[in-house]
Protein backbone atom coordinates (compact mmCIF):
# COMPACT_ATOMS: atom_id res chain seq x y z
CA UNK A 1 0.00 0.00 0.00
CA UNK A 2 1.42 3.37 -1.00
CA UNK A 3 1.96 6.24 1.38
CA UNK A 4 -0.64 8.32 -0.42
CA UNK A 5 -3.26 5.56 -0.19
CA UNK A 6 -2.69 5.28 3.54
CA UNK A 7 -3.36 8.96 4.19
CA UNK A 8 -6.32 9.70 6.43
CA UNK A 9 -7.86 12.10 3.93
CA UNK A 10 -8.46 9.44 1.28
CA UNK A 11 -11.90 9.36 -0.35
CA UNK A 12 -14.39 7.74 2.04
CA UNK A 13 -15.99 5.68 -0.76
CA UNK A 14 -12.73 3.75 -1.19
CA UNK A 15 -13.78 1.73 1.86
CA UNK A 16 -16.33 0.09 -0.42
CA UNK A 17 -13.60 -1.60 -2.46
CA UNK A 18 -13.59 -5.34 -1.87
CA UNK A 19 -10.08 -5.66 -3.31
CA UNK A 20 -7.96 -2.72 -2.16
CA UNK A 21 -5.05 -3.85 -4.36
CA UNK A 22 -6.98 -2.70 -7.42
CA UNK A 23 -6.36 0.93 -6.46
CA UNK A 24 -2.84 1.43 -7.76
CA UNK A 25 -0.88 4.67 -7.62
CA UNK A 26 2.32 3.59 -9.36
CA UNK A 27 2.92 3.00 -13.05
CA UNK A 28 3.34 -0.55 -14.36
CA UNK A 29 6.59 -1.05 -16.27
CA UNK A 30 8.22 -4.33 -17.25
CA UNK A 31 6.15 -6.28 -14.75
CA UNK A 32 6.96 -3.96 -11.85
CA UNK A 33 5.00 -1.25 -10.06
CA UNK A 34 7.14 1.82 -10.55
CA UNK A 35 7.32 5.23 -8.88
CA UNK A 36 8.54 8.38 -10.56
CA UNK A 37 12.31 8.79 -10.67
CA UNK A 38 11.66 12.38 -9.54
CA UNK A 39 9.27 11.33 -6.75
CA UNK A 40 6.66 13.33 -8.68
CA UNK A 41 2.94 12.59 -8.59
CA UNK A 42 -0.35 14.11 -9.67
CA UNK A 43 -3.69 14.20 -7.93
CA UNK A 44 -6.76 12.31 -9.13
CA UNK A 45 -9.97 13.87 -7.83
CA UNK A 46 -13.63 12.89 -7.78
CA UNK A 47 -15.24 15.45 -10.13
CA UNK A 48 -18.49 15.25 -8.16
CA UNK A 49 -16.98 16.38 -4.86
CA UNK A 50 -13.41 17.46 -5.51
CA UNK A 51 -12.20 14.90 -2.95
CA UNK A 52 -8.84 13.24 -3.52
CA UNK A 53 -9.05 9.67 -4.79
CA UNK A 54 -5.34 9.00 -5.30
CA UNK A 55 -1.92 10.45 -6.05
CA UNK A 56 -0.42 8.78 -9.10
CA UNK A 57 3.22 8.57 -10.16
CA UNK A 58 4.19 11.09 -12.82
CA UNK A 59 6.89 9.47 -14.93
CA UNK A 60 9.37 11.27 -17.16
CA UNK A 61 10.63 10.77 -20.70
CA UNK A 62 13.44 8.50 -19.53
CA UNK A 63 10.99 6.16 -17.86
CA UNK A 64 8.81 6.20 -20.97
CA UNK A 65 11.90 5.11 -22.90
CA UNK A 66 12.42 2.32 -20.36
CA UNK A 67 8.85 1.12 -20.89
CA UNK A 68 9.36 1.06 -24.65
CA UNK A 69 12.59 -0.87 -24.15
CA UNK A 70 10.80 -3.43 -21.98
CA UNK A 71 8.09 -3.86 -24.60
CA UNK A 72 10.69 -4.24 -27.35
CA UNK A 73 12.53 -6.95 -25.37
CA UNK A 74 9.32 -8.81 -24.57
CA UNK A 75 8.16 -8.73 -28.19
CA UNK A 76 10.29 -11.64 -29.41
CA UNK A 77 8.93 -14.08 -26.85
CA UNK A 78 5.33 -12.83 -26.93
CA UNK A 79 4.90 -13.00 -30.70
CA UNK A 80 6.49 -16.47 -30.74
CA UNK A 81 3.77 -17.87 -28.47
CA UNK A 82 1.16 -20.03 -30.09
CA UNK A 83 -1.99 -17.97 -30.70
CA UNK A 84 -3.83 -20.41 -28.45
CA UNK A 85 -1.51 -19.50 -25.58
CA UNK A 86 -2.08 -15.77 -26.06
CA UNK A 87 -5.81 -16.54 -26.21
CA UNK A 88 -5.62 -18.46 -22.92
CA UNK A 89 -3.97 -15.53 -21.16
CA UNK A 90 -6.47 -13.04 -22.55
CA UNK A 91 -9.32 -15.30 -21.45
CA UNK A 92 -7.87 -15.38 -17.95
CA UNK A 93 -7.67 -11.56 -17.99
CA UNK A 94 -11.29 -11.39 -19.13
CA UNK A 95 -12.41 -13.68 -16.31
CA UNK A 96 -10.62 -11.55 -13.72
CA UNK A 97 -12.15 -8.34 -15.10
CA UNK A 98 -15.63 -9.84 -14.89
CA UNK A 99 -15.00 -11.03 -11.33
CA UNK A 100 -13.80 -7.55 -10.29
CA UNK A 101 -16.65 -5.75 -12.08
CA UNK A 102 -18.09 -3.97 -9.04
CA UNK A 103 -14.72 -2.70 -7.80
CA UNK A 104 -13.65 -1.57 -11.26
CA UNK A 105 -16.92 0.33 -11.72
CA UNK A 106 -16.54 2.02 -8.34
CA UNK A 107 -13.02 3.16 -9.21
CA UNK A 108 -14.25 4.49 -12.53
CA UNK A 109 -17.10 6.48 -11.04
CA UNK A 110 -14.78 7.99 -8.43
CA UNK A 111 -12.24 9.19 -10.99
CA UNK A 112 -14.52 9.96 -13.95
CA UNK A 113 -17.83 10.91 -12.31
CA UNK A 114 -20.21 8.93 -14.52
CA UNK A 115 -23.20 7.28 -12.83
CA UNK A 116 -22.33 3.90 -11.34
CA UNK A 117 -24.81 2.14 -13.66
CA UNK A 118 -22.92 3.52 -16.66
CA UNK A 119 -19.59 2.50 -15.14
CA UNK A 120 -20.84 -1.06 -14.68
CA UNK A 121 -21.91 -1.05 -18.32
CA UNK A 122 -18.50 0.18 -19.41
CA UNK A 123 -16.73 -2.59 -17.50
CA UNK A 124 -18.87 -5.14 -19.33
CA UNK A 125 -18.04 -3.38 -22.60
CA UNK A 126 -14.33 -3.28 -21.78
CA UNK A 127 -14.28 -6.97 -20.87
CA UNK A 128 -16.02 -7.90 -24.13
CA UNK A 129 -13.03 -6.72 -26.17
CA UNK A 130 -10.65 -8.91 -24.18
CA UNK A 131 -12.90 -11.91 -24.71
CA UNK A 132 -13.44 -11.17 -28.41
CA UNK A 133 -9.78 -10.64 -29.27
CA UNK A 134 -8.74 -13.65 -27.25
CA UNK A 135 -10.78 -15.66 -29.72
CA UNK A 136 -9.62 -13.66 -32.75
CA UNK A 137 -5.99 -14.43 -31.87
CA UNK A 138 -6.60 -17.93 -33.20
CA UNK A 139 -8.05 -16.74 -36.51
CA UNK A 140 -5.20 -14.75 -38.09
CA UNK A 141 -4.91 -17.27 -40.87
CA UNK A 142 -2.51 -17.31 -43.79
CA UNK A 143 -3.87 -16.85 -47.30
CA UNK A 144 -3.03 -18.94 -50.29
CA UNK A 145 -2.23 -17.09 -53.52
CA UNK A 146 -2.82 -18.63 -56.92
CA UNK A 147 0.61 -18.42 -58.51
CA UNK A 148 1.06 -16.47 -61.72
CA UNK A 149 4.70 -17.61 -62.04
CA UNK A 150 5.76 -21.09 -63.20
CA UNK A 151 7.40 -23.21 -60.53
CA UNK A 152 6.43 -20.89 -57.67
CA UNK A 153 4.26 -21.39 -54.61
CA UNK A 154 2.93 -18.28 -52.90
CA UNK A 155 1.42 -17.41 -49.52
CA UNK A 156 0.54 -14.35 -47.48
CA UNK A 157 0.53 -14.30 -43.70
CA UNK A 158 -0.10 -11.72 -40.99
CA UNK A 159 2.67 -10.87 -38.54
CA UNK A 160 2.57 -8.53 -35.53
CA UNK A 161 3.61 -4.99 -36.41
CA UNK A 162 5.74 -4.67 -33.23
CA UNK A 163 5.50 -2.46 -30.17
CA UNK A 164 2.20 -0.56 -30.09
CA UNK A 165 1.74 2.78 -28.35
CA UNK A 166 -1.72 3.44 -26.93
CA UNK A 167 -3.14 6.75 -25.67
CA UNK A 168 -6.60 6.71 -24.10
CA UNK A 169 -9.09 9.45 -23.10
CA UNK A 170 -10.80 10.21 -19.83
CA UNK A 171 -14.42 9.61 -20.86
CA UNK A 172 -14.13 5.82 -21.31
CA UNK A 173 -11.00 4.96 -19.32
CA UNK A 174 -11.44 1.17 -19.32
CA UNK A 175 -13.12 0.37 -22.64
CA UNK A 176 -10.82 2.50 -24.78
CA UNK A 177 -7.80 0.73 -23.28
CA UNK A 178 -9.05 -2.81 -23.79
CA UNK A 179 -10.40 -2.09 -27.28
CA UNK A 180 -6.89 -1.12 -28.35
CA UNK A 181 -4.63 -3.21 -26.14
CA UNK A 182 -6.51 -6.52 -26.42
CA UNK A 183 -6.39 -6.31 -30.21
CA UNK A 184 -2.66 -5.56 -30.20
CA UNK A 185 -1.87 -8.28 -27.67
CA UNK A 186 -3.92 -10.84 -29.58
CA UNK A 187 -1.99 -10.00 -32.76
CA UNK A 188 1.29 -10.75 -30.97
CA UNK A 189 2.29 -7.13 -30.34
CA UNK A 190 3.44 -5.69 -27.02
CA UNK A 191 1.91 -2.52 -25.61
CA UNK A 192 2.97 0.72 -23.93
CA UNK A 193 -0.11 2.65 -22.86
CA UNK A 194 -0.68 6.15 -21.54
CA UNK A 195 -4.02 6.78 -19.79
CA UNK A 196 -5.37 10.28 -19.33
CA UNK A 197 -3.98 11.99 -16.24
CA UNK A 198 -7.57 12.69 -15.20
CA UNK A 199 -8.54 9.01 -15.14
CA UNK A 200 -5.47 6.76 -14.80
CA UNK A 201 -6.82 4.50 -12.07
CA UNK A 202 -8.98 2.32 -14.31
CA UNK A 203 -5.98 1.52 -16.50
CA UNK A 204 -3.80 0.71 -13.52
CA UNK A 205 -6.47 -1.59 -12.08
CA UNK A 206 -6.63 -3.41 -15.42
CA UNK A 207 -2.85 -3.78 -15.34
CA UNK A 208 -3.10 -5.33 -11.88
CA UNK A 209 -5.54 -7.88 -13.27
CA UNK A 210 -3.38 -8.49 -16.35
CA UNK A 211 -0.47 -9.28 -14.06
CA UNK A 212 -2.61 -11.73 -12.09
CA UNK A 213 -3.70 -13.31 -15.37
CA UNK A 214 -0.08 -14.18 -16.11
CA UNK A 215 0.60 -11.77 -18.97
CA UNK A 216 4.42 -11.68 -18.98
CA UNK A 217 6.56 -8.75 -17.87
CA UNK A 218 7.07 -6.12 -20.53
CA UNK A 219 4.12 -7.21 -22.66
CA UNK A 220 1.62 -4.72 -21.21
CA UNK A 221 2.92 -1.48 -19.69
CA UNK A 222 1.02 1.51 -18.24
CA UNK A 223 3.05 4.74 -18.26
CA UNK A 224 1.43 7.50 -16.21
CA UNK A 225 2.40 11.16 -16.37
CA UNK A 226 2.24 14.23 -18.57
CA UNK A 227 0.67 13.36 -21.92
CA UNK A 228 2.91 15.58 -24.04
CA UNK A 229 6.00 13.99 -22.49
CA UNK A 230 4.94 10.35 -22.49
CA UNK A 231 2.95 10.18 -25.73
CA UNK A 232 5.58 12.39 -27.35
CA UNK A 233 8.16 9.68 -26.66
CA UNK A 234 5.83 7.03 -28.10
CA UNK A 235 5.55 9.12 -31.27
CA UNK A 236 9.26 9.77 -31.65
CA UNK A 237 10.69 6.35 -30.81
CA UNK A 238 11.26 4.16 -33.90
CA UNK A 239 10.80 1.02 -31.80
CA UNK A 240 7.11 1.90 -31.50
CA UNK A 241 5.73 0.76 -34.84
CA UNK A 242 2.06 1.67 -34.39
CA UNK A 243 0.15 4.17 -32.32
CA UNK A 244 -3.54 4.06 -31.41
CA UNK A 245 -5.13 7.24 -30.06
CA UNK A 246 -8.63 8.29 -29.02
CA UNK A 247 -9.18 11.99 -28.41
CA UNK A 248 -9.76 15.30 -30.11
CA UNK A 249 -9.07 15.88 -33.79
CA UNK A 250 -6.76 18.74 -32.84
CA UNK A 251 -4.51 16.49 -30.74
CA UNK A 252 -4.77 13.76 -33.38
CA UNK A 253 -3.24 16.10 -35.92
CA UNK A 254 -0.35 16.86 -33.53
CA UNK A 255 0.27 13.15 -32.99
CA UNK A 256 0.19 12.46 -36.73
CA UNK A 257 2.85 15.12 -37.30
CA UNK A 258 5.03 13.72 -34.53
CA UNK A 259 4.72 10.17 -35.90
CA UNK A 260 5.50 11.11 -39.49
CA UNK A 261 9.33 10.87 -39.24
CA UNK A 262 9.11 7.23 -38.11
CA UNK A 263 6.26 6.30 -40.50
CA UNK A 264 4.15 4.65 -37.82
CA UNK A 265 0.89 2.85 -38.40
CA UNK A 266 -1.83 5.13 -37.00
CA UNK A 267 -5.25 4.16 -35.68
CA UNK A 268 -7.21 7.21 -34.53
CA UNK A 269 -10.71 7.70 -33.20
CA UNK A 270 -11.11 11.46 -33.15
CA UNK A 271 -13.84 14.06 -32.77
CA UNK A 272 -17.49 13.59 -33.59
CA UNK A 273 -20.36 15.95 -34.31
CA UNK A 274 -23.25 13.57 -34.72
CA UNK A 275 -26.54 14.58 -36.33
CA UNK A 276 -29.80 12.95 -35.27
CA UNK A 277 -32.56 13.22 -37.88
CA UNK A 278 -36.17 12.61 -36.85
CA UNK A 279 -38.77 12.23 -39.61
CA UNK A 280 -42.49 12.83 -39.22
CA UNK A 281 -43.35 9.15 -39.75
CA UNK A 282 -41.56 8.26 -36.50
CA UNK A 283 -43.23 7.17 -33.30
CA UNK A 284 -42.84 10.32 -31.18
CA UNK A 285 -42.16 8.60 -27.84
CA UNK A 286 -39.60 6.31 -29.42
CA UNK A 287 -37.91 9.26 -31.13
CA UNK A 288 -37.64 11.13 -27.83
CA UNK A 289 -36.22 8.03 -26.10
CA UNK A 290 -33.59 7.77 -28.82
CA UNK A 291 -32.75 11.47 -28.54
CA UNK A 292 -32.31 11.25 -24.76
CA UNK A 293 -30.07 8.20 -25.06
CA UNK A 294 -28.04 9.60 -27.95
CA UNK A 295 -27.47 12.98 -26.29
CA UNK A 296 -27.22 12.47 -22.54
CA UNK A 297 -25.27 9.24 -22.02
CA UNK A 298 -22.02 9.93 -20.13
CA UNK A 299 -23.51 13.37 -19.38
CA UNK A 300 -23.02 14.22 -23.05
CA UNK A 301 -19.27 13.60 -22.79
CA UNK A 302 -19.18 11.10 -25.61
CA UNK A 303 -17.85 11.33 -29.16
CA UNK A 304 -21.03 9.51 -30.24
CA UNK A 305 -23.31 12.08 -28.60
CA UNK A 306 -25.97 13.61 -30.86
CA UNK A 307 -24.83 17.21 -31.05
CA UNK A 308 -27.34 18.38 -33.66
CA UNK A 309 -30.95 17.19 -33.66
CA UNK A 310 -33.00 17.90 -36.78
CA UNK A 311 -36.78 17.30 -36.57
CA UNK A 312 -39.23 17.42 -39.47
CA UNK A 313 -41.32 20.57 -39.13
CA UNK A 314 -44.76 18.94 -38.93
CA UNK A 315 -43.84 17.21 -35.63
CA UNK A 316 -41.27 19.75 -34.44
CA UNK A 317 -43.34 21.45 -31.72
CA UNK A 318 -44.66 18.16 -30.33
CA UNK A 319 -41.14 16.70 -30.27
CA UNK A 320 -39.72 19.74 -28.47
CA UNK A 321 -42.47 19.63 -25.83
CA UNK A 322 -41.96 15.91 -25.14
CA UNK A 323 -38.17 16.24 -25.20
CA UNK A 324 -38.32 19.16 -22.75
CA UNK A 325 -40.38 17.11 -20.30
CA UNK A 326 -37.96 14.18 -20.48
CA UNK A 327 -34.91 16.38 -20.00
CA UNK A 328 -36.44 18.16 -17.02
CA UNK A 329 -37.00 14.79 -15.35
CA UNK A 330 -33.37 13.61 -15.62
CA UNK A 331 -31.82 13.13 -12.18
CA UNK A 332 -28.55 15.00 -11.66
CA UNK A 333 -26.06 14.14 -8.94
CA UNK A 334 -22.89 12.33 -7.89
CA UNK A 335 -22.37 9.06 -9.69
CA UNK A 336 -22.68 6.95 -6.54
CA UNK A 337 -26.16 8.27 -5.71
CA UNK A 338 -29.06 5.97 -6.51
CA UNK A 339 -30.91 6.70 -9.73
CA UNK A 340 -28.56 9.40 -10.98
CA UNK A 341 -28.62 9.79 -14.78
CA UNK A 342 -26.42 12.88 -15.24
CA UNK A 343 -23.15 13.15 -13.36
CA UNK A 344 -20.58 15.94 -13.20
CA UNK A 345 -18.52 17.07 -16.15
CA UNK A 346 -14.87 16.20 -16.09
CA UNK A 347 -13.43 19.66 -15.57
CA UNK A 348 -14.22 23.36 -15.53
CA UNK A 349 -13.35 23.73 -19.22
CA UNK A 350 -16.22 21.42 -20.13
CA UNK A 351 -18.70 23.40 -18.06
CA UNK A 352 -17.53 26.69 -19.56
CA UNK A 353 -17.83 25.36 -23.10
CA UNK A 354 -21.39 24.19 -22.45
CA UNK A 355 -22.32 27.58 -21.03
CA UNK A 356 -20.66 29.37 -23.95
CA UNK A 357 -22.59 27.27 -26.45
CA UNK A 358 -25.87 28.07 -24.68
CA UNK A 359 -25.11 31.80 -24.62
CA UNK A 360 -24.00 31.86 -28.25
CA UNK A 361 -27.10 30.03 -29.47
CA UNK A 362 -29.41 32.27 -27.43
CA UNK A 363 -27.73 35.35 -28.85
CA UNK A 364 -28.53 34.04 -32.34
CA UNK A 365 -32.22 33.52 -31.60
CA UNK A 366 -32.40 30.04 -30.04
CA UNK A 367 -34.89 29.40 -27.25
CA UNK A 368 -33.75 27.78 -23.99
CA UNK A 369 -36.53 25.29 -23.21
CA UNK A 370 -34.79 23.49 -20.34
CA UNK A 371 -31.72 24.13 -18.19
CA UNK A 372 -29.08 26.44 -19.53
CA UNK A 373 -27.11 27.03 -16.34
CA UNK A 374 -24.81 25.34 -13.85
CA UNK A 375 -26.58 22.87 -11.60
CA UNK A 376 -26.61 23.41 -7.85
CA UNK A 377 -25.33 19.85 -7.27
CA UNK A 378 -21.77 21.17 -7.45
CA UNK A 379 -19.13 23.17 -9.27
CA UNK A 380 -18.76 20.79 -12.22
CA UNK A 381 -22.44 20.05 -12.75
CA UNK A 382 -24.39 21.41 -15.70
CA UNK A 383 -28.17 21.43 -15.96
CA UNK A 384 -29.44 19.13 -18.73
CA UNK A 385 -30.27 21.68 -21.40
CA UNK A 386 -32.47 21.93 -24.47
CA UNK A 387 -32.03 24.63 -27.08
CA UNK A 388 -34.72 24.97 -29.75
CA UNK A 389 -34.73 26.86 -33.06
CA UNK A 390 -30.94 26.74 -33.15
CA UNK A 391 -29.59 28.33 -36.36
CA UNK A 392 -26.92 26.58 -38.40
CA UNK A 393 -24.38 29.32 -37.71
CA UNK A 394 -24.51 28.79 -33.93
CA UNK A 395 -21.28 27.42 -32.44
CA UNK A 396 -23.04 24.33 -31.10
CA UNK A 397 -24.04 23.40 -34.67
CA UNK A 398 -20.40 23.63 -35.80
CA UNK A 399 -18.44 22.32 -32.78
CA UNK A 400 -18.60 19.29 -30.51
CA UNK A 401 -20.04 20.38 -27.15
CA UNK A 402 -19.08 17.44 -24.90
CA UNK A 403 -21.72 18.35 -22.35
CA UNK A 404 -25.43 17.79 -21.59
CA UNK A 405 -26.71 20.41 -24.04
CA UNK A 406 -29.08 19.36 -26.84
CA UNK A 407 -29.60 21.60 -29.88
CA UNK A 408 -32.76 21.13 -31.96
CA UNK A 409 -33.76 22.69 -35.28
CA UNK A 410 -36.56 22.02 -37.79
CA UNK A 411 -36.19 20.83 -41.37
CA UNK A 412 -38.58 20.59 -44.32
CA UNK A 413 -37.13 18.14 -46.86
CA UNK A 414 -34.95 15.02 -46.92
CA UNK A 415 -32.34 16.40 -49.33
CA UNK A 416 -32.09 19.58 -47.26
CA UNK A 417 -31.45 17.80 -43.96
CA UNK A 418 -28.92 15.40 -45.48
CA UNK A 419 -26.94 18.36 -46.80
CA UNK A 420 -27.04 20.07 -43.39
CA UNK A 421 -26.05 16.87 -41.60
CA UNK A 422 -23.08 16.33 -43.94
CA UNK A 423 -21.92 19.95 -43.69
CA UNK A 424 -19.14 19.27 -41.17
CA UNK A 425 -15.52 18.17 -41.16
CA UNK A 426 -16.47 15.27 -38.88
CA UNK A 427 -17.93 11.92 -39.87
CA UNK A 428 -18.11 9.49 -36.95
CA UNK A 429 -21.77 8.55 -36.43
CA UNK A 430 -25.20 9.73 -37.58
CA UNK A 431 -28.61 8.79 -36.16
CA UNK A 432 -31.81 8.46 -38.17
CA UNK A 433 -35.34 7.88 -36.86
CA UNK A 434 -37.86 6.88 -39.55
CA UNK A 435 -40.26 4.03 -40.25
CA UNK A 436 -39.91 4.42 -44.02
CA UNK A 437 -37.82 1.48 -45.26
CA UNK A 438 -36.77 3.10 -48.53
CA UNK A 439 -35.71 6.25 -46.69
CA UNK A 440 -33.69 4.18 -44.22
CA UNK A 441 -31.66 2.79 -47.09
CA UNK A 442 -31.30 6.14 -48.84
CA UNK A 443 -29.97 7.87 -45.73
CA UNK A 444 -27.65 5.01 -44.85
CA UNK A 445 -25.97 5.63 -48.22
CA UNK A 446 -26.26 9.44 -48.32
CA UNK A 447 -24.91 10.29 -44.86
CA UNK A 448 -21.14 10.79 -44.95
CA UNK A 449 -20.35 8.98 -41.72
CA UNK A 450 -18.46 5.85 -40.76
CA UNK A 451 -21.42 4.54 -38.77
CA UNK A 452 -25.17 5.10 -39.17
CA UNK A 453 -27.67 4.15 -36.44
CA UNK A 454 -31.25 3.73 -37.61
CA UNK A 455 -34.03 3.69 -35.01
CA UNK A 456 -31.69 2.87 -32.13
CA UNK A 457 -28.89 4.31 -30.00
CA UNK A 458 -26.62 1.43 -29.04
CA UNK A 459 -24.74 0.12 -32.06
CA UNK A 460 -21.23 -0.52 -30.75
CA UNK A 461 -19.64 -3.74 -29.53
CA UNK A 462 -16.61 -5.95 -29.94
CA UNK A 463 -17.68 -7.45 -33.32
CA UNK A 464 -18.29 -3.98 -34.82
CA UNK A 465 -15.73 -1.97 -36.87
CA UNK A 466 -15.86 1.30 -34.93
CA UNK A 467 -14.56 4.44 -36.60
CA UNK A 468 -15.25 7.46 -38.73
CA UNK A 469 -14.41 9.25 -41.95
CA UNK A 470 -13.06 12.71 -42.78
CA UNK A 471 -11.59 14.38 -39.66
CA UNK A 472 -13.09 11.79 -37.30
CA UNK A 473 -10.26 9.33 -37.57
CA UNK A 474 -8.13 6.73 -39.32
CA UNK A 475 -8.76 3.00 -39.36
CA UNK A 476 -11.21 0.94 -37.33
CA UNK A 477 -11.30 -0.53 -33.83
CA UNK A 478 -13.21 -3.65 -32.86
CA UNK A 479 -14.08 -6.53 -35.21
CA UNK A 480 -11.46 -8.43 -37.19
CA UNK A 481 -10.41 -5.12 -38.74
CA UNK A 482 -9.24 -3.94 -35.31
CA UNK A 483 -6.70 -6.73 -35.00
CA UNK A 484 -5.58 -6.40 -38.62
CA UNK A 485 -4.50 -2.83 -37.85
CA UNK A 486 -1.72 -4.23 -35.67
CA UNK A 487 -0.39 -6.68 -38.24
CA UNK A 488 1.76 -6.48 -41.34
CA UNK A 489 1.18 -8.65 -44.39
CA UNK A 490 4.17 -10.77 -45.37
CA UNK A 491 4.21 -12.31 -48.83
CA UNK A 492 6.35 -15.43 -49.36
CA UNK A 493 7.23 -16.76 -52.81
CA UNK A 494 8.85 -20.23 -52.79
CA UNK A 495 10.54 -21.75 -55.81
CA UNK A 496 9.40 -25.36 -56.14
CA UNK A 497 10.61 -26.06 -59.68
Amino acid sequence: MSAHFARSDRHAALDRLSDKRLLREQAYLDGRWTASDRAASFEVCDPATGATVAWVASLDAGQADAAIGAAARALTTWKALLPQERARLLRRWFDLIVAARDDLALIMTLEQGKPLKESLGEIDYAASFVEWYGEEAKRLNAEGVTSHLPGAEMSVRREPVGVVGVATPWNFPAAMLTRKAAAALAAGCTVVAHPSTETPLSALALAELAERAGIPAGVFNIVTGDAATIVGRFCEDPRVRALSFTGSTEIGRVIARQCAPTMKRLVMELGGHAPLIVFADSDLDRAVDIAVGAKFATSGQDCLAANRIYVERSIYNAFCAAFTARIAALKVGAGLENGVEIGPLMHERAVRKSLEHVADAASKGARVLAGGMRHDAGRLFMQPTLLADVPDDAAIMREETFGPVAAVAPFDAEDEVVARANDTEYGLVAYVVTENGARQRRLAAALDYGMVAINRVKITGAPVPFGGVKQSGLGREGSRHGIEAFTDLKYVCLDVA
